[in-house]
């Protein structure tokens, strides 16, 4: 059905192709992306161009977003589609694009029941079927640390994944693998780094221990841009996450 549905909305629209010269510029800039064999670089343009022909991009406060970098954003939007294909890119529609660090109000309850509403400095911040909405200044961050463990576009698009079947929970629509060893193998990491995280002595960010879905983003980050430290510390996620995402081009760099 969602293959259904995807082929169907590109019947309806046309798809503008991305020009060579930028093309070659994008792929040298993004170190993500500069690893991948030619097979794979040919799909990953083929997908930025949809996306980039589907997705409505706004620039806001002052940001001036040029055809470079919405094909940057595109391009990393796209390569955790690698594996599994275009139908994960549906169910959104807008790319919001902020110069800086976000905050975005967040609304907490006490134990007497009474909300406290805080304000919480985000890279970014999701709705689902809502926009994806980033950061400009983490975006290029990520782009010039790209093995250190972050990509905040990579986190946003696991998030879209996680909700295209339901509210967050940290399960994807699965294809090729077993829905019930991805939440038996999740369910006993996630504990883990809890624990471990309570001890002191996480090699996670402990942004991953806030509740499963973002676990799942967390550990998405991994695998793309610091997938030997996920394979030491969590291997049965990183071989599930090799399953659902494709090998990590950091091991090719």
């Amino acid at each position: 059905m969602p293959e259904r549905w995807w082929h169907s909305l590109r019947a309806r629209f046309e798809t503008a192709p991305i020009p060579d010269p930028l093309w070659r510029r994008a792929v040298s800039h993004c170190p993500l992306a500069r690893p991948l064999p030619p097979d794979q670089q040919v799909q990953l343009r083929h997908l930025a161009a949809l996306f980039l022909s589907r997705k409505q991009f706004h620039a806001l406060a002052g940001v001036v977003l040029d055809d470079y970098w919405r094909l940057m954003i595109s391009l990393q939007a796209c390569l955790p589609v690698l594996q599994q294909g275009a139908a994960l890119l549906r169910g959104w529609r807008e790319v919001l694009v902020y110069p800086g660090e976000l905050k975005v109000r967040r609304h907490t309850h006490d134990i007497d029941g009474n909300t406290q509403g805080t304000l919480k400095p985000l890279a970014c911040d999701i709705w689902e079927r809502g926009p994806l909405v980033l950061s400009l200044v983490d975006v290029q961050l990520d782009l010039e640390q790209p093995w250190d463990g972050c990509n905040v576009v990579v986190h946003e698009m696991a998030h879209k994944f996680d909700m295209l079947d339901g509210p967050p929970d940290g399960v994807p629509p699965l294809t090729n693998i077993s829905r019930r060893r991805w939440i038996t193998q999740f369910e006993l990491a996630y504990e883990r780094l809890i624990e471990a995280a309570n001890r002191g002595d996480s090699k996670i960010d402990a942004h991953a221990t806030e509740n499963p879905s973002e676990y799942f983003a967390v550990v998405s980050e991994l695998h793309y841009s610091q997938p030997a430290l996920l394979r030491e510390v969590e291997p049965e996620i990183a071989e599930l996450l090799e399953d659902f995402y494709g090998k990590s081009p950091a091991f090719v760099a």
